[in-house]
């Protein structure tokens, strides 16, 4: 009897451990895969919370800050230091600029920490709101000429961190007038919403946010640049992003600084699952995406310039920056660019021309879902007068043809446009048809 009862014992002990064991990986299992079905589990039970903490800038802070950049000029615009600046030589600006400057009818609402409305390089682009002294939400919101400030709740537009300036001088620092640079939209509206700032402190930055997605929604934004984020998801800003997409606008959203794989870790709100986010990663001069950005095939759709970017900085400055911010205001330019050139009525028509026209680059495959860094150029000659610089023809009613015609290289990379034609023809066919949207595919090695 007594060895009996060792062994029911032991085989209790065992059966406990396993069970234990069991546990433990399944446990582990639904931790590592909680993410999966994104949507489900936002909408069933929502992340967010009320910390000032949860949606905080990227951990990008300014390299150096000078009154001036040294004056030369340039093949299109008369701003100085735009042949210096890497990421316009490596997006095709300056070509891109030959075909459209952008246009102010276009807004732009950038959600950031302000910007100083005064800089010579900004302050004839601000968006001016055309009933600024009449209540017209149920914040009752008056006076906000160029925008709002949620942090303080006034029309104090202050930058006091420089991430917002800076951020706004990529997308929309005005083109030609001799001082300065140009943003890649040189011609714009910008709607400042200002959600951070760090002389603030206890502020609600994520209620800041959806505050200022529905204010872009409700003043006629086309496009909402947002550069900040964090780990948790939010009811709250999925429902306003969504809100956004219903009104057809585009989200162009920064990927994060994290150094992570956002398909296993993700980062909002550029990680909703939602067809009118962009995630933007960022690039450096030699095409890697940098130790510090995020990255993800399945999260992540393209990349752009992001490494030691010049752009304009309060008090009247110029300085540098680097993250996925300035990646991200790099498509966001480029999507106000494409709007302005009558090629987009909507965010879908936006999204799948940066997309489908980015460079396909084989040091992406493993970081993006599109292999593809943006290109300004090929963006904008895409559908451009009826036939495009890829050689796609389109007629009256929509159809589409292919020509032979042979085209020239589009960069220093060797990309040349008949290769991009077979892959966007393809893309802009199955559009057509109503069949699933391939720009997450991996383009074939001839591509490349």
């Amino acid at each position: 009897m007594k060895t009996l009862g060792k062994i029911l014992g032991l085989f209790s002990f065992i059966a406990l451990f396993l069970f234990g064991l069991v546990y433990f990986v399944s446990t582990e299992n639904s931790e590592d895969n909680s993410d999966s079905a994104e949507n489900a589990s936002v909408i069933a039970k929502s992340k967010s919370t009320t910390s000032a903490d949860n949606r905080i800038l990227e951990k990008s802070e300014i390299i150096k800050q000078v009154k001036s950049v040294e004056k030369e000029p340039s093949v299109l615009l008369n701003d100085p230091n735009i042949k210096l600046s890497w990421g316009l030589l490596k997006s095709d600006a300056t070509r891109a600029w030959s075909v459209s400057n952008g246009s102010k009818d276009v807004i732009v609402a950038v959600i950031d920490t302000g910007i100083d409305i005064n800089h010579e390089d900004l302050k004839n682009n601000l968006w001016k709101n055309p009933n600024p002294n009449k209540k017209k939400d149920a914040d009752g919101i008056v006076d906000d000429i160029h925008g709002w400030n949620f942090v303080s709740n006034n029309n104090d537009l202050t930058d006091n961190h420089g991430h917002g300036t800076h951020i706004a001088g990529i997308i929309g620092a005005e083109g030609g007038n001799g001082i300065g640079i140009s943003g890649i939209s040189p011609h714009v509206s910008l709607m400042i919403l200002k959600y951070y700032d760090p002389k603030v402190p206890n502020t609600d930055n994520l209620k800041n946010t959806v505050r200022a997605i529905d204010y872009a929604i409700a003043h006629g934004a086309h496009i909402i640049n947002y550069s900040g984020g964090g780990t948790e998801a939010s009811n709250d800003e999925r429902d306003a992003i969504a809100r956004a997409e219903k009104k057809g606008i585009l989200f162009v959203a920064a990927a994060g600084n994290e150094r992570s794989n956002s398909d296993q870790h993700h980062y909002y709100p550029a990680d909703y699952k939602l067809k009118n986010i962009i995630s933007v990663t960022a690039i450096d001069p030699a095409t890697h995406v940098l130790p510090s950005s995020n990255f993800g095939v399945d999260t992540v759709d393209i990349a752009a310039p992001g490494s030691n970017i010049l752009s304009t900085l309060p008090g009247n400055t110029y300085g540098n920056m680097t993250g996925t911010s300035q990646a991200t205001a790099f498509v966001s330019g480029a999507a106000a660019l494409i709007k302005a050139h009558g090629l987009a009525n909507s965010y879908e028509e936006m999204k799948r021309i940066i997309l489908a026209t980015g460079d396909a680059n084989m040091y992406l495959a493993d970081k993006t879902k599109s292999w593809r860094i943006l290109n300004l150029f090929k963006a904008l000659t895409v559908l451009d007068q009826d036939r495009s610089a890829s050689g796609v023809v389109t007629n009256n009613n929509g159809n589409i043809h292919i020509t032979n015609e042979k085209m020239e290289n589009s960069n220093s990379t060797g990309s040349d446009y008949n290769k991009l034609s077979k892959n966007l023809i393809e893309v802009l066919q199955q559009q057509k048809k109503g069949e699933k949207n391939r720009l997450g595919a991996k383009p074939s090695t001839n591509e490349l």
